[in-house]
């Protein structure tokens, strides 16, 4: 088998770098894993690999401190395992917390590791210099006229002392565009770098940013015009070690193939998680075959495609049909014993199985469950799952779908005549066109919400599928997050169900106890939730935005729209007047000061009314209510929202503030009329705890009092 430096004498150039950068924060990969990857790679096209994990604490913390003996003896095995499948295995190392530049003892330490890494077999290198402080020590602000001059002296040192291998990387401070000052074409620590570094030594670069959306061909040859060579792509697009819930298995996408030709090489740092690597690998090896090292210049991508010689799409389908195979592979059966033979027994020592249930298998019943089957994983469930789990700076198609359908039917929740809503129930059947508070809904939004619910169904089914995989490595990489990611469709789902009025009572949604589950993101969630700019960096194009809500004085102009907002919650018409139909209708004007009105970013969307002297409007309107109601409570309050208001703290506060104008006219008490088909505001008013229910003879009402 040929070596890297063989391969340059054949082809008269240096090959191409593709392959795996393991570089993230977090627990490295197993030994086990990473001889995986190199067969994956061999079989893929790949021929690198940089061992750069920032958790081995020899490699980046504790830099000077030599391996062990059986530290030695698997580092060695590793080595060996790469070159026997043709992968070129690169050490790196990152002194840079905490190294003296100017101190001859610091370089020799550094040395004296790196050489025990060369007599295991490494012959390629790595000195990292990323995510450190770029202040000096007084020592070497001494020795260096800048930090960068003390990187480059050491870096070429130990170059040269290596005998100037091959592969010989280093990775700067400034790794990306954002990080210099002012910017790539006038930064001083680049122009160093590139003036200063030797040529055979060549630098990582991780695109505009530390997370490139994009890499631009016009970026690349602006850095390598200050580098003076060809970078080599850390590519951090599959990189998730900055923030536990997200997970990346989208293709590798939005770096153009005439890149190639530019570049020295790319390598991913992907997933902290080894086994939902497979697409982010798989995809990038694809890309790479359009290289003139690559093995498979015609992959067929379609003419629809921006890059004739790469599609994204393409490149996926064949990663996760690949991938699935992975995933039917039985890792281990389940309880079987280990395979050592230290352990087995002779087959006449074994003790027989118990046989307790008797022979034949158990068979239900006529009328009872049958047996669960677990269905077969799907590729057509992977692609889901690819869509819920895409890129950084987006979501895969049928996750952009499921957002824009939940967003449409939370600002299309409204009314409908009755005639057209029974129209609807009975042409959508398993969903009631009657929402939770009697508004009815247009025959449209009750085909959109079954839509969105069979979306929803077919995260459910991917979940129970992917649970049942025979490979449980696989699963087990991906438990938390398909478990996180069903929670959140099945609190979605629940919401727009109750928006129909399908399901369970929709007082649910002004619940100020909610179960654990109906809150993300615990103190992490919390700060994100208090600072100004939580959700305006949505991956959603229009997402729905964090409700807003404005409570002012009611005024004349208000009357019309909250006339609107009462007959759209008005359920029951057949039943007598109460005395706060009239006061939501504009027929009595509300006492002065004791009307508010609440506003979200779509308009009125609630409001509170209240009069100081209710008797005197019940005998206008001939409703009966006793006389020792109106002496303990003399004052009425009425109030009503729209479905769309689910958080029932900025009602809470009206009430309050109304409460607090009522009680300074001298009033003693307050009252409420609700029906009993209200049940929003029933369960809402009962939850204030101030309020208490009052006997009446009515028994179509519910009166509620508090004393002021």
């Amino acid at each position: 088998m040929a070596t890297p430096s063989e391969e340059k004498g054949q082809t008269g150039k240096r090959r191409f770098l593709s392959g795996v950068v393991e570089g993230f924060y977090g627990r490295p990969w197993t030994m086990e894993q990473r001889t995986d990857l190199f067969k994956r790679e061999q079989k893929l096209g790949l021929n690198t690999y940089l061992y750069a994990p920032k958790d081995d604490y020899k490699h980046r913390m504790y830099w000077r401190e030599l391996y062990s003996a059986g530290e030695a003896d698997q580092l060695m095995a590793l080595i060996s395992a790469a070159k026997k499948h043709n992968v070129e295995f690169v050490y790196a190392i990152s002194p840079g917390l905490d190294i003296t530049f100017s101190n001859p003892k610091e370089v020799a330490a550094l040395k004296r590791k790196l050489d025990q890494v060369r007599q295991f077999g490494c012959r390629s290198f790595s000195l990292l210099f990323d995510d450190i402080e770029s202040e000096m020590c007084p020592a070497d602000k001494q020795a260096f006229s800048s930090f960068a001059h003390a990187q480059v002296a050491l870096t070429n040192e130990i170059y040269q002392h290596l005998g100037e291998p091959e592969t010989f990387l280093f990775c700067p401070t400034d790794y990306c565009a954002a990080f210099c000052i002012p910017d790539v074409a006038q930064s001083s620590y680049l122009h160093t770098v590139g003036d200063n570094l030797l040529p055979g030594i060549d630098i990582l670069w991780t695109g505009p940013k530390v997370v490139s959306n994009k890499i631009p061909v016009e970026s690349i040859d602006e850095v390598s015009s200050v580098l003076k060579r060809a970078p080599v792509i850390w590519d951090n697009i599959h990189a998730n070690d900055y923030d536990p819930q997200r997970l990346f298995l989208g293709p590798y996408k939005d770096r153009s193939t005439e890149l190639i030709p530019k570049l020295r090489g790319v390598l991913t740092n992907p997933n902290c998680e080894f086994h939902p690597n497979f697409v982010a690998i798989h995809s990038l090896a694809t890309w790479c075959k359009t290289s003139p090292d690559g093995d498979q210049r015609d992959v067929e991508m379609g003419d629809e495609e921006e890059d004739p010689c790469y599609s994204p799409q393409k490149a996926l389908t064949l990663a996760l049909t690949d991938w699935l195979q992975e995933f039917l592979l039985t890792d281990q059966p389940r309880g079987a014993r280990p395979a050592s033979s230290s352990l087995r027994k002779d087959p006449s020592e074994e003790e027989p199985m118990q046989t307790d249930m008797g022979d034949s298998p158990y068979v239900p019943g006529p009328g009872e469950n049958p047996l669960y089957t677990a269905e077969p994983l799907t590729l057509d469930d992977l692609r889901l799952l690819s869509d819920l789990f895409y890129l950084p700076y987006e979501h895969g198609p049928k996750a952009r779908s499921m957002l824009q359908e939940l967003d449409w039917l939370k600002s299309h929740c409204g009314a409908l005549s009755a005639d057209a809503a029974q129209v609807c129930e009975s042409t959508l059947q398993g969903w009631t066109s009657f929402s939770l508070f009697g508004a009815f809904q247009t025959a449209e939004w009750c085909s959109r919400a079954q839509q969105f619910d069979e979306m929803c169904e077919s995260v459910v089914q991917m979940f129970n599928r992917l649970s049942n995989a025979p490979n449980r490595n696989i699963l087990y990489d991906l438990y938390n997050y398909i478990c996180d990611i069903k929670s959140g469709v099945g609190m979605a789902r629940a919401y727009v169900k109750t928006l129909g009025g399908r399901g369970r009572p929709s007082m649910q949604l002004m619940n100020d106890d909610p179960e654990p589950w109906s809150f993300r993101g615990g103190l992490s969630g919390e700060f994100q939730r208090m600072l100004p700019g939580h959700g305006s960096r949505d991956l959603f194009r229009h997402p729905p935005r964090t409700a807003v809500y404005c409570t002012r004085p009611y005024c004349p102009e208000d009357q019309v729209e909250v006339q609107r907002i009462y007959r759209e919650m008005l359920q029951d018409t057949t039943q007598p007047p109460l005395i706060s139909d009239s006061l939501s209708t504009g027929e009595i004007s509300p006492s002065p000061l004791c009307a508010l009105v609440l506003e979200d970013d779509l308009g009125l969307c609630g409001y509170t009314l209240a009069l100081t002297d209710a008797k005197s409007v019940a005998a206008k309107i001939q409703r009966v209510i006793s006389d020792s109601v109106f002496e303990d409570f003399p004052s009425l309050v009425t109030a009503q929202v729209l479905p769309r208001v689910t958080d029932p703290t900025p009602v809470r506060r009206m009430i309050g503030q109304l409460l607090s104008s009522v009680r300074s006219t001298g009033s003693r008490g307050v009252f409420c009329e609700l029906r009993h088909s209200d049940r929003r505001m029933v369960d809402f008013f009962t939850k204030l705890e101030t309020f208490k229910t009052v006997q009446t003879d009515c028994e179509h009402t519910v009166v509620m009092a508090t004393s002021l």
